[in-house]
């Protein structure tokens, strides 16, 4: 192959190559997803990337934008028409209305699953990212709803957020479709009201005037101050339970379409990404997509990628500290059998090592290991063969120390 036909290292638009550091992040944050969830009695579980095209464009599950516009679709080879997810909450209605007899409910489920749009990529939305999907399945009380708010909040919490640092907005499909009702808003109308409701916070504040009175739809019914009952009973269960950064915000509705009831976002407060990081709300009708006896449900989505922007801005990102704890340089060829021989010993007892083959002079190797942000170095050379005591430096500080074979297992598992 000539030069000019190499291929490009560059990854497709849009999505990310994990290395280690990038891959230490995301198992951080799966990690600390997994123990919040768990802890608030949720399970886990999984499905595959790939789903049948019509259960995205089935009526209710999703709206035009993301059908037409967002989803990566191909015929397979069989000419099935294919989806690759672009979110989870059809994919799990799915699920439970296929065991809907077998499953015990209230059912509290959870995922990680990857997810792909075809969107502009831009700070903070990439056409691929990973997400935790939180859902409660089979319960109508509003209980529920703030159940699943106070698992948002937890895992803020868990992630080293003060409440100061996020806000929770909470809106109401119900209200706002009662509105609408009052309002007697043609189908068309409706949907203007609601994608202006829903970019509100961008649009100057005369020109959302303008545009509402445009479709009738008086400003006074949208003060903050006029709380819905289901979001006003939320609020009052959250505020039992600690949660302080809770507020009604007629604005927040959510862009799909099959939700149904209380909505909410989690904003972030910090004046360098005041955006919001993730949300969700109540779905009752979406398994009826699948049987004659819907399930309710409530629950919301939260990306990876919204997150670290998050965490990045406060200085909240975790120090990346390699698994690898220790690596053991060689002085010579011929010591490589006995250098290895010390790393079995030591990965037998638990400490992570690795071996360089001696392909390069002493001082590249402890560059090597530096890095790959190794900690530890250890050099096994025919003095240390000879007495059985080796030295252990502390890569960062240059601290080092003597010791012998049968101690190091113990000093390594001790720090």
């Amino acid at each position: 192959m000539s030069k000019k036909e190499k291929l490009s290292v560059e990854s497709y638009k849009g999505v990310r190559d994990f290395y280690p550091e990038d891959q230490a992040f995301l198992q951080y944050l799966t990690k600390t997803y997994r123990q919040v969830a768990e802890r608030m009695g949720y399970v886990e579980y999984h499905a595959s990337v790939l789903e049948p095209a019509e259960l995205y464009k089935s009526k209710g599950a999703d709206n035009e934008e993301l059908v037409n516009e967002q989803t990566y679709t191909f015929l397979d080879r069989g000419g099935r028409e294919v989806t690759l997810r672009p979110e989870m909450t059809p994919t799990v209605a799915r699920m439970v209305a296929a065991k809907r007899r077998e499953l015990g409910f209230p059912l509290r489920l959870f995922s990680i699953p990857n997810v792909f749009r075809y969107e502009r990529p831009q700070r903070g939305r990439l056409r691929e990212h990973w997400q935790l999907n939180v859902d409660l399945f089979g319960s109508n009380s509003l209980a529920a709803d703030a159940e699943v708010i106070m698992v948002a909040h937890e895992l803020m919490k868990a992630f080293g957020a003060q409440q100061s640092d996020f806000v929770i907005k909470l809106g109401s499909r119900t209200f706002l479709n009662t509105l609408i009702e009052e309002l007697s808003l043609s189908e068309q109308d409706s949907k203007r009201f609601l994608g202006l409701l829903d970019r509100r916070a961008k649009m100057p504040a005369d020109e959302f005037t303008a545009a509402m009175s445009d479709i009738g739809v008086p400003l006074e019914r949208l003060s903050p101050g006029a709380v819905p009952e289901d979001v006003s009973q939320v609020l009052d269960t959250l505020s039992v339970l600690g949660v302080e950064n809770a507020v009604f915000d007629p604005s927040i509705v959510r862009g799909f379409a099959y939700y149904s009831g209380v909505v909410f976002e989690v904003f972030d407060t910090h004046k360098d990404n005041n955006r919001a990081l993730f949300g969700g709300g109540r779905y009752d009708n979406l398994t009826a997509l699948f049987d004659d006896e819907p399930i309710t449900g409530v629950g919301f989505g939260m990306g990876d990628v919204t997150m670290h922007d998050f965490l990045s801005v406060r200085g909240l990102l975790p120090t990346y500290t390699p698994p690898t704890k220790l690596y053991i340089a060689v002085a010579d060829k011929e010591l490589i059998p006995h250098a290895l021989g010390v790393a079995q010993g030591l990965r037998a007892e638990g400490v992570a090592v690795a071996v360089d083959f001696c392909d390069k002079k002493l001082s590249d190797q402890i560059k090597t290991a530096v890095k790959h942000k190794i900690p530890y170095l250890l050099v096994v050379g025919s003095n240390e063969v000879t007495s059985g005591t080796f030295v252990v430096r502390n890569l960062a500080s240059g601290a080092e120390e003597s010791l012998k074979r049968a101690e190091l297992s113990t000093f390594f598992l001790h720090l």
